[in-house]
């Protein structure tokens, strides 16, 4: 028997390789013959260039740059041949603020921006997006001034890029780019498929989490709204129906208008590149895969949602092992897994399921497997 085990990482908890290995002690207790194949994923969120590192080598290069709020720090990217992989989160994410200092309305990517440039004029061709944990709401406006282009306000005055502004932008230009945008090629890279604005866009589905109130993200929707306009006027380029435009404040369609960036699904792209899909053309018996909550959110394009689509089509059962199951019949009735299960549903508290993660994982794997080889 051939297992595959293939998580996302249990946030906060255990790396997607340590949930890897934990399952696997289960698995291997409760029958040692069993074969086993680790194959860690991510879903282009944030903590997914840690995943690519199990499978080729990457460079890092460290870069100072501005904070979302304008102050200097430390930012990182890899690299690898001609390409350049950033994750926005190390120069525009909530985790680089303090509690007191989260809010999108005020917040820019423009250290995004510093780090693009940065891997361009570093001779790297290609840029590949990685748009998950920000704390902006800027519509990468931000990202744009950081790489040349000039956004200005009704009065012809240059506007600070950060998310309260984008209501007052009555032109971009783009006649001094310290970049040319036909020697690149970008490649966004998300989790989410939220469009720009509206009542499932960027400012109304992540606005308070990012620490905006009611009336600042209806300030914002309508920024988005009129961003959408201006760089369909100055750029010629239409974002207001783009699946993912919204992910990241709207960074996913700034990415596109500023960038000329496609999006791609985080999960297709991590199992592109860790080469996934060759791993089922040899017999696989079971797929295990797993993230620490499994909601409503998982049925959208998380790690479950692809490994789900990839079972189904091979004909390969697939089990689910969580830290919680929030919603088990829209799982069940969505992505149809042979089984689920969860550390809280074993009757532990969210502290021992969090600190003792591993622990329970082996006891879940090792349960799975005796329950799958008595079917």
């Amino acid at each position: 028997m051939r297992v595959l085990i293939a998580p996302d990482k249990f946030k906060g908890s255990l790396s997607a390789m340590e949930v890897c290995n934990a399952i696997e002690d289960g698995i291997k207790k409760a029958n040692p013959l069993i074969e086993t194949l680790k194959h860690p994923l991510a879903d282009g969120g944030e903590g997914t260039l840690d995943i690519l590192q199990n499978y080729f080598k990457l460079e890092t290069i460290s870069v100072l740059v501005m904070n979302p709020l304008f102050k200097k720090i430390q930012a990182t990217y890899k690299v690898s041949a001609k390409t350049a992989y950033i994750e926005m989160a190390n120069a525009s994410g909530l985790q680089l603020l303090e509690e007191n200092e989260k809010n999108c309305y005020y917040t820019s990517t423009y250290g995004t921006g510093q780090l693009i440039l940065d891997a361009i004029q570093k001779g790297y061709k290609n840029i590949v997006l990685f748009i998950g944990g920000s704390a902006t709401n800027d519509a990468g406006i931000g990202m744009a001034a950081a790489l040349g282009y000039q956004l200005y306000n009704s009065k012809k005055e240059l506007i600070n890029p950060i998310g309260k502004e984008l209501l007052h932008i009555d032109t971009i230009a783009n006649s001094h780019l310290l970049f040319d945008p036909k020697e690149i090629n970008c490649t966004v890279v998300c989790d989410v498929k939220n469009p720009l604005f509206g009542k499932n866009g960027a400012a109304y589905v992540y606005g308070s989490q990012k620490g905006a109130s009611e009336e600042e993200i209806q300030l914002l929707d309508r920024g988005l709204q009129h961003f959408s306009d201006q760089v369909l006027k100055h750029l010629n380029k239409s974002v207001a129906t783009i699946e993912g435009a919204g992910a990241a404040g709207g960074l996913g369609a700034g990415a596109v208008c500023f960038l000329d960036a496609k999006i791609k699904s985080g999960i297709d792209f991590v199992m592109e590149q860790t080469g996934f899909d060759a791993l089922l053309k040899d017999t696989i018996d079971l797929i295990i895969t797993g993230e620490g909550s499994v909601d409503k959110q998982t049925i959208e394009g998380k790690v479950i949602k692809g490994i789900s689509e990839r079972a189904i089509k091979n004909k390969i059962p697939f089990s689910i092992i969580s830290g919680i199951v929030k919603d088990e019949k829209l799982i069940q009735e969505n992505l149809h897994p042979s089984s689920i299960h969860s550390i809280m549903e074993t009757g532990v508290t969210t502290e021992d399921a969090m600190q003792n993660a591993a622990t329970h994982l082996t006891a879940l794997g090792y349960r799975l497997i005796k329950e799958h080889t008595k079917i």
